[in-house]
């Protein structure tokens, strides 16, 4: 039997409410105990200094996206899930859009087995069914199938420009109780902008996806999920009328969780044009200083349920093109936790549980899973996070396959040092 105590580790667990300092000891997968001072332990238990650290359940991540199949140059499932490991993530999702997408039976089946052949791995990885055959928007696919093959809900992870689809779809989704994510754009109103419309735009000289495209394709999805009842997760929220809206959807009771990425929380569109930095390249585009501080207050709120990392990994040479011509997207999961703590946490803008809710609890709710805990006589679904701990982004210190980050060569502070 192995035992492992760690004294005096801040230990955080969202559904509980709990944040304090004490003594933890984990015994064979299990929290065995948690108390002010555990003194009753087996003589080969290993003895940790938990002091100044955090122990919190692994975090989960709702979409990202995975090279494999067909890209491997971009990230392998390999190297992804060892990615999300070392970011501090036990449970990442994969949207359908690979190569062949996941939009048959036989895709999903082939990527669960083999994932599940992957020795040694801290992270499960489910993967989402696409909703329209090759994520194209304009035919369903065999929803019931892709259900039966284990898939762990549908999601296209683009726009869906056909609302007398997106109807059918809800209607015919509901029976299988599985999620559904959707993205909340008009695409005729976002035509082919790619930072958001207003005066940087016009300075910049690139074509701008005005704020109203979110705000329109939002309104016409709450309508539709209002209408019909199947409970829709929405993506990829990036503007403030977009969380009033998604507030006030709530307060009607129309079924919907929402999530932003975590990107969005960070920036604004200054600067994604300050060097025209195509890692900040993003779909929908960073939105202004409004936007982002919006954003963070309806995650305080509750109003935004999740931090998404929607992670996206390209290879160099597709990123080293014009803004314009760059594809929209950047990897995080090793970046995002480290980033919002000493944004958010050490700012006390919002409290460590509010974090952890955001990035553990909620999402692992709108992915229909149990959350984990850190609780005794939970399984030790753990990570331990130092916040203090120095390094430099660098294609040598990530694990992921790609680097294109716009914090490449930056130094941050906070590093995952254990995975349970």
């Amino acid at each position: 039997m192995k035992s492992e105590l760690l004294r005096q580790v801040r230990v955080l667990d969202p559904v509980s409410g709990t944040d304090r300092a004490a003594d933890v000891c984990i015994t064979d997968g299990t929290i065995a105990a948690i108390a002010p001072e555990i003194c009753d332990l087996p003589a080969d238990a290993e003895i940790i200094d938990g002091t100044g650290l955090v122990l919190a359940p692994g975090l989960s991540d709702p979409y990202s996206h995975s090279g494999e199949p067909g890209r491997e140059d971009r990230e392998t499932l390999v190297t992804l899930i060892d990615a999300a490991a070392a970011g501090g993530f036990t449970r990442i999702a994969i949207l359908p859009d690979t190569e062949p997408p996941t939009d048959n039976p036989a895709s999903a089946v082939w990527l669960q087995k083999h994932v599940a052949a992957l020795p040694n791995r801290h992270t499960t990885c489910k993967f989402w069914g696409a909703l329209t055959v090759g994520g194209n928007g304009d035919r369903m696919t065999e929803l019931s199938e892709l259900s039966a093959a284990g898939v762990v809900g549908f999601a296209d992870g683009r726009p869906l420009e056909h609302l007398g689809l997106v109807r059918r779809l809800l209607e015919y989704v509901q029976p299988f109780g599985k999620p559904v994510a959707l993205v909340p754009t008009n695409l005729q109103l976002r035509g082919g902008g790619v930072i958001r419309e207003g005066v940087l735009s016009l300075r910049a000289g690139l074509p701008g996806d005005p704020a109203m495209s979110e705000a329109a394709g939002l309104a016409a999805l709450l309508e539709a999920i209002a209408a019909i009842g199947t409970p829709v997760h929405l993506m990829r929220i990036s503007t403030a009328r977009g969380v009033e809206l998604i507030a006030d959807a709530k307060t009607r009771g129309v079924p919907v969780t929402a999530s932003t990425s975590w990107m969005y929380l960070l920036a604004n569109a200054t600067a994604a044009i300050a060097n025209y930095e195509t890692n900040w390249r993003l779909e929908p585009p960073l939105g202004t200083e409004n936007d982002r501080l919006a954003l963070a207050r309806g995650i305080k709120q509750g109003i935004l349920d999740a931090i998404a990392i929607d992670h996206a990994p390209y290879t160099y040479e597709e990123k080293a093109v014009a803004f314009a011509d760059a594809p929209p997207g950047a990897i995080g999961l090793e970046l995002a936790l480290p980033l919002l703590w000493h944004t958010f946490v050490e700012t006390g803008e919002w409290t460590a549980l509010e974090l952890w809710s955001a990035l553990s609890t909620n999402p692992s709710r709108c992915l229909g899973l149990v959350p984990a805990r850190c609780a005794e006589g939970s399984p030790a679904e753990l990570i331990l996070f130092d916040p203090r701990v120095p390094w430099t982004v660098a294609p040598r210190t990530l694990v992921s396959a790609s680097c294109n980050t716009p914090w490449l060569g930056s130094q941050l502070s906070g590093k995952v040092l254990r995975v349970w």
